[in-house]
């Protein structure tokens, strides 16, 4: 990958920079509604049945159409298509503001979509231009996007209330980054050409192995599912959990805010030392230790240590999501393997992760409680560990087939 007439170092770095870019863009303008969603529902008359389809239909488009993405590439290359989605989700953030409910949710469909998409190859695009540094970029990636989601939590009403504007040119404001990454990403891939950095092979070849029949590839799936549920679940509710244990609601939010950044710190160091590493088990069994530790300490003394159950809640969340993205670059043998991989991965784990704060917030209706639901969020961490060993041995997608048969 390369830009003409930039020199070779400045070159790697300037990608390194847009895919960064495009990371903080993946997150951002959808956890920005939830500060806002009170104001959504009085402005628009949103029931709060409605509200929760708005805040989960970025999720399901990420599973219903991530499938897309891997063909998309093979036919147009990886690099474009990108680039396209880019271009898309400013389209998406744009009729998002629209004054109509209408478009709220066509423009929140749109934006689901092309983040979708640019989840889905970003994997793709590491392996085939970082192949030496795979660890450090997606380390970069993965931190980008848990600042993403932490700076649109934190920032949104304090920028709105400066700003003195309503919650729709508040929602339109991320255009600006939008923008942004569509610009560096064309500066950062033009006139692409093979690099030291690895080849620039733009269109993948036709698939040959289903990986819906390779236990691999669902070992990852399954890790990534199940590490989804825990990281939407608790950080939908976790804030709600503390408010009703008697903490107020700004010492919540602020608690929320350290989850992620601690989150953005675990997200940084994991693919760098797991891509040193022939084997990632014992990183999946620190990661569900720190989950059972921190939801531990939420069940028997929430209020004694909220600040050390967020930080070891945010390791393990942010420890959780670059594991599996790691995964999906180290266990396929080259970036049309891990397109696919990263496609089924992303089709099966967000499916499951839209169900974690549905499932979390139906029982805690039906006990009255939150002893049962987190108690729920344990048990779920067996089948997590059970993928998780699994997925990091040391094998790769698609080795136990003959392709000639798949």
């Amino acid at each position: 990958m390369a830009a003409r007439g930039i020199p070779g170092d400045r070159r790697i770095w300037l990608l390194v920079a847009a895919i960064v870019l495009v990371a903080l863009n993946q997150r951002a303008p959808i956890v920005t509604v939830g500060p806002l969603l009170d104001q959504i529902r009085a402005g628009t008359g949103l029931s709060g049945s409605g509200a929760g389809v708005l805040t989960m239909l970025p999720v399901l488009c990420f599973g219903a159409l991530a499938p897309l993405a891997p063909r998309l590439a093979r036919r147009y290359g990886a690099t474009t298509v990108v680039g396209a989605a880019m271009v898309v989700l400013a389209l998406g953030l744009a009729l998002r503001s629209v004054p109509a409910l209408t478009a709220l949710f066509a423009g929140t469909v749109v934006v689901g979509g092309a983040v979708a998409v640019s989840n889905v190859l970003m994997p793709s695009i590491v392996k085939r231009d970082f192949a030496t540094r795979a660890g450090l970029v997606l380390g970069l990636y993965a931190m980008a996007l848990s600042v993403g989601a932490a700076v649109a939590a934190g920032v949104t009403v304090p920028v709105q209330d400066a700003l003195a504007a309503g919650w729709r040119p508040t929602l339109a404001l991320w255009l600006v980054p939008a923008i942004a990454a569509v610009g560096l990403w064309v500066l950062a891939t033009r006139g692409a050409t093979a690099t030291a950095a690895g080849p620039a092979i733009e269109v993948l070849p036709p698939r040959r192995v289903s990986l819906w029949r390779d236990p691999v590839a669902w070992s990852v799936t399954a890790f990534l599912g199940f590490g989804s549920i825990q990281f939407y679940a608790s950080f939908a509710w976790f804030p709600t959990i503390l408010v009703d244990h008697g903490i107020g609601e700004q010492a919540a939010g602020w608690l929320l805010a350290l989850m992620g950044v601690t989150g953005a710190v675990s997200s940084m160091v994991v693919p760098v030392l797991a891509t040193r590493s022939r084997g990632q088990g014992r990183f999946v069994v620190g990661i569900v230790a720190l989950y059972v530790v921190s939801w531990g300490g939420m069940l028997t003394a929430a209020t004694a240590a909220p600040a050390l159950w967020a930080c070891l809640m945010g390791v393990a969340q942010g420890a959780a999501i670059s594991l599996a993205l790691t995964l999906m670059v180290i266990r396929a043998r080259d970036e049309r393997r891990a397109a696919e991989l990263s496609g089924m991965a992303q089709t099966v784990g967000y499916l499951l992760a839209a169900t974690g704060p549905l499932m979390l917030g139906a029982v805690h209706d039906l006990t009255g409680g939150w002893t049962v639901p987190m108690v729920g969020m344990v048990v779920v961490l067996a089948p997590m560990l059970v993928a998780g060993l699994a997925a990091g041995r040391p094998r790769l997608v698609g080795a136990t087939y003959d392709p000639a048969h798949g």
